[in-house]
């Protein structure tokens, strides 16, 4: 057997591929972080980010063409570990690059010259990798701690460098090669996206307050409470050239617009650019809401919304425009604004944002005046609202008790496990589905029960395309899917189950809609399940 290290210092494949066992196999986070730190130090700064990214269960070129029909009837393995990283790279981006006629046939090739390489571990490891299967707990979180052990440096020198930069790959280069002075040169670039903050839930807004710190001894938080919209997440970064001033020529300015999973949408909104180009400012970085509206203020179906972000070949004749709701600044001209209160944030936001453009916004330390406001989002056909800490800095990607959202119903953002066969007029499509909600301590989910009310006819089309387009294996009944596909599922409560591992189940679980706007990796955990809504006993819920 090879040395899981050649002669020239690069990791072998070999051994990335233990090293995802051992990770899986352990169940204690310590475990996991000592498994990922030593596979690191053995990878020269160069190949950081590579390791990083398969053991995270990604690729660095995200997607590269390779179904799960193409990793069917694999040649024999090899007998040695001979592939290093770098090799493995170099394939992937080569198959990532065929297109054309007979493109389909060349990656399969591709492919099996690849596999042809890889020992029986290794093949393992590679099928689940390209098939999105690689579920072994590796979450950023715990990537986080892993890089800092094997640099040597703090976990929260790791941590805000990786919010910063948007990826860990990068920031492991720089840990591993340079150490904190590498990660402190690690700022926030005006253009260049963050990982949004997210918000933490909250049955109600008693609850909700009860989470954010208090002035003193004997008072309640001050919060604002804004507005919860179902839209799309945007950050929005400007620009102005050197000497060029907001009076002389606002039009030039560069607008670039990303979505919370830090894609780029700039171009598919022109409206949105036109608006932020009419603002007073040199550079800035806004975090805010875009959403689809009524004639009458009231928001059209957050589909209507999606379609406006979505990759088309066709566009629609005439797309609905999108407003701006614009709720924190990052960083306004030339001072980055992550440290500050979330009060001079605020104060920073109004100075610069007329009122038609901000989020409706309530500063109170009385759940009654919030409770008002509650009543007034949900009035206007919104979700709730987000009650938030006036001390509270912005903390880029993670969700903690600094931003608290509170809604009229119970509703979880899951991701699709498997999909059953319809009946009846639904023969043909996809239709039960099969929901889990995230495990943070193994890295995968845990169902929850199944699913087909609130499914419209078109839903039913769009599901059953983009889910055999997801699939991984499949019966005569049931289609498994790689975990990506995020739903909001409302829901009455939670019993008590013995037919699901976790326990539990969701009674009377309806589909709201899709969220393609939000990774799995952020979809609601096993733990927000049971802190939302109180464990029933009981007969068990339908199916």
């Amino acid at each position: 057997m090879s040395d899981p290290e050649d002669t020239m210092g690069r990791v072998l494949l070999e051994r990335i591929a233990r090293t995802s066992a051992a990770v899986a196999a352990a169940s204690a986070r310590k475990a996991k972080v000592g498994a990922l730190a030593e596979c690191l130090r053995a990878a020269a700064p160069g190949e950081a980010p590579i390791v990083v990214a398969y053991l995270s269960g990604e690729l660095p070129q995200r997607q590269i063409g390779v179904g799960y029909a193409a990793l069917r009837g694999l040649p024999p393995p090899a007998a040695a570990a001979t592939l290093t990283v770098p090799q493995v790279d170099a394939a992937f981006t080569e198959i990532g690059a065929v297109s054309g006629k007979g493109s389909v046939a060349r990656r399969r090739a591709l492919v099996g010259a690849l596999m042809a390489r890889a020992t029986p571990a290794e093949q393992d490891f590679l099928v689940r990798l390209l098939a999105g299967e690689l579920r072994q707990g590796a979450l950023d979180g715990v990537m986080a701690e892993a890089i800092a052990a094997a640099a040597g440096v703090p976990a929260a020198e790791v941590r805000r460098a990786a919010m910063l930069r948007g990826a860990l790959g990068p920031v492991a280069t720089a840990a591993l090669a340079e150490g904190v002075p590498g990660l402190r040169a690690f700022g926030l670039e005006v253009g260049r996206p963050v990982r949004p903050m997210l918000a933490a839930s909250a049955p109600t807004l008693d609850e909700a307050f009860a989470k954010l710190p208090a002035e003193g001894p004997g008072q309640g938080a001050v919060a604002a409470v804004e507005w919860k919209l179902d839209g799309i997440r945007a950050q929005i970064h400007i620009r102005r050239a050197p000497g060029e001033g907001f009076e002389g020529e606002p039009g030039r300015a560069e607008v670039r617009i990303f979505t919370r999973t830090l894609d780029e949408i700039t171009e598919r909104l022109p409206e949105v650019l036109e608006v932020m180009r009419g603002l007073p400012v040199r550079d800035a970085v806004f975090d805010g809401e875009l959403i689809a509206l009524r004639p009458d203020g009231r928001p059209h179906p957050f589909q209507v919304t999606a379609a406006r972000t979505a990759t088309r070949t066709r566009k629609p004749a005439e797309p609905v425009p999108l407003s701006v709701f614009l709720f924190d600044v990052l960083h306004l001209d030339g001072a980055d604004l992550l440290d500050a209160s979330g009060a001079e944030r605020g104060a920073a936001l109004a100075r610069v944002v007329p009122g038609g453009l901000r989020m409706p916004r309530l500063v109170t330390r009385d759940p009654g005046e919030a409770e008002r406001m509650f009543d007034e989002a949900v009035a206007h056909g919104h979700e709730g609202v987000v009650v938030k800490s006036l001390a509270s800095p912005y903390t880029t990607g993670r969700r903690g008790a600094g931003w608290i959202k509170v809604k009229p119903r119970r509703t979880l953002d899951l991701v699709v496990l498997a999909a059953e066969w319809g009946h009846g007029r639904r023969r043909g499509f996809l239709s039960n589905l099969h929901l889990g909600a995230r495990d943070p301590a193994t890295g995968g989910f845990v169902m929850l029960g199944k699913t087909f009310k609130g499914l419209t006819d078109e839903l039913l089309a769009w599901q059953t395309e983009r889910l055999r387009a997801l699939a991984t294996h499949e019966d005569s009944w049931t289609v498994h899917v790689r975990p990506e596909l995020v739903v909001e599922i409302a829901f009455d409560g939670v019993q008590r189950s013995p037919r699901y591992p976790g326990g539990i189940a969701l009674r009377f679980a309806r589909v709201l809609h899709y969220r393609p706007d939000k990774p799995a990796a952020e979809a609601d955990t096993i733990d927000t399940v049971r802190a939302v809504a109180p464990v029933l006993d009981g007969a068990e819920p339908p199916s």
